[in-house]
This record gives C-alpha cells, structure tokens and sequence, in this order.
C-alpha cells in the first residue's frame, strides 16, 4: 500500500516511537505538494481582528437545548448534504490568530487529493470574522469548508461520555495536569464521527491520495520488528461510519479510564487498548492500515523534512 498521508509536523500527541527503519528515506514527488492555492499571508488585513476564545465547555450563549440542536446539528447536517465525496473533521481550540502556513497546507493538500470532500472545521475561534479571512483563498475556489462551533454537551448527549463531562463540569472529575485541551479534542473526534460519520484527521498531515474508497480504518504507528504485527495504534487519522460500535467502545473507554496525568491514554493508547480488546469479534468491521499508509516518516526527521519547504 502506497502512503495516503504523511507527517507535516509533530506537536505531542505520541508519535514517540519509530514507525520505520532508521535507513529508510521516503520521498515525495514535488508535483504532490504543489499547491492548489497559494499560501496566503496569514497576517495581511487578518491582525486587526479580535480573537474570539471559547471554552468547549460551555454551551453557545443565550440558546435552549432545542436552539442548540438546530444551531449545530442543523448546520452540520446542511453542510453535509452538499453531496461530498467524503466527510473529513478537523479540530481547532486554539487562537484563530495561531492558524499558520503549516495548518493551512494540511487543508490545501486535502482538497489537491479530494476536490470534492467537504472539511468542517470544528473550532470556535474559527467560526469567525477572522477564521473566514483564513479560510477564504479556498472558498473563493469552490472547495466546500465550514468552520463550526463545537457544542459539547450535544456531541455526548446519549453517549458513555455524557456522564463524564457531567463530572468534569461540576468539579466531580480530575482534569489532571495535562491541558485539557487535547483531550477535549480526542473526545470531540469520537463524538463527531459517532454522531455523524466521516474523516477525521491531525491537523499536521500532508494529503497525498484520495480517501473515499476507505471505510472503517485506522492506521498502524508501530510495528513488531519480528513479529509484523502492529504494536501501536494512533487517532491521527480514523475513518468510520456513522453509530460505528467500535466508537460506542471508544467513548465508554475514554469515559471510564480517563486519566489526565498520562499523556496520550485517552488518545492513541485508548485506540489501541480497545482494538485490542476487540480483536476479532464480529460485527467489529474495522481495518489496520500499516503505519506507511498514514505514518511513514519518522517523527524524528518530520520537523527537518518539512522546514525548508515551509519557510520557501
């Protein structure tokens, strides 16, 4: 299989182990980072607007419950009936102002390789004045992008996770010492592809090939040297189908193991434990991918490969 992404960047989510032999060298043809519009200057007429921040906590203002449901399940299910080939989910809960060329490459070499997906982008501070500023060298091509802001409490409403984010709002739960942040952000992917189905992906891969011929797949981080098999799992990339059970399992195991003190266990290391845990029980439809599909470049080597070609 050839790779479907690559590793633009690392930022901390666990790609803390070798995914190919020291010696390998990949190498992709210029012709597939060629972008299909040009970088835009992020600061150019964008500075001078006011960030808006937004703790996923918190349900949007001033809206009931039955408000909140048309708010944003309505304006996804809009969205997604624009008859896209595929439903790619990416997520942002930092600053629109940190939106930068590496962020918006990931989504330039998405749309290269899949013209006809739609992304939805969920993130507040880029549901925005300023997020559409970000975003419009893309819109103005045609490509199907929404910005959204996310609503918690509905994504986990009916889920194993409602419980939980009851206890972490009323202070029942520990957060941890790690910043929620990232976790908040593994558990919005499990809901949103539980609720909705679809693509979701790391905001640091380059998108090399087409995804709509995937169903039900994550990819592999590690393998056995010996043994072949895979040794780690990894979040960064996971397709599946809407009311998958496997993301029922996902949302219970985040539920019930979380533990904000260990970097990565409600992420990649959950993913791993129950696919694990399944193995091959039926009605668990699901493929691995090996790690040259989404993870072939060494972690190590992402950030040297990628600066000379993102500082031209």
């Amino acid at each position: 299989m050839d790779s479907i992404c690559k590793v633009l960047n690392v930022s901390d989510d666990l790609r803390t182990h070798q995914i190919l032999e020291p010696n390998h060298q990949t190498q992709i043809p210029e012709e597939q980072l060629e972008s299909v519009s040009p970088l835009p200057s992020m600061q150019a007429n964008i500075d001078d607007i006011a960030d808006e921040i937004h703790d996923p906590l918190i349900p949007p203002e001033n809206a009931t419950k039955e408000e909140r449901l048309g708010q944003f399940h309505g304006r996804v299910l809009e969205f997604l009936n624009n008859g896209c080939s595929s439903q790619f989910y990416l997520i942002w809960l930092s600053p629109a102002k940190s939106f930068g060329k590496r962020d918006f490459l990931a989504m330039d070499t998405l749309f290269k390789s899949n013209p006809q997906g739609c992304l939805m982008i969920v993130s507040k501070s880029m549901d925005s004045e300023r997020g559409y500023r970000i975003l419009k060298p893309l819109l103005d091509k045609g490509f199907k992008i929404l910005a959204i802001t996310p609503d918690l409490p509905f994504l986990v409403k009916n889920t194993p996770a409602e419980s939980w984010l009851e206890e972490l709002k009323s202070g029942r739960k520990d957060p941890g010492h790690i910043p929620l942040s990232p976790n908040l952000a593994n558990l919005i992917r499990l809901a949103m592809l539980y609720k909705y189905g679809g693509i979701y992906l790391d905001i640091d891969l380059v998108i090399l090939k087409d995804f709509s011929s995937l169903r039900n797949a994550v990819g592999a981080q590690s393998i056995g040297k010996d043994s072949k098999k895979w040794t780690r799992l990894n979040g960064a990339v996971m397709i599946f189908d809407i009311n998958h059970p496997i993301l029922v399992d996902f949302l219970e195991e985040f539920a019930t193991t979380f533990n904000g003190n260990k970097w990565g266990h409600n992420g990649p290391y959950m993913v791993s434990r129950v696919i694990e845990r399944v193995g091959s029980t039926p009605g668990y439809n699901r493929t691995i991918l090996p790690p040259k599909a989404f993870y072939p470049v060494d972690w190590n080597r992402s950030q040297e490969r990628w600066k000379s070609h993102l500082m031209s």
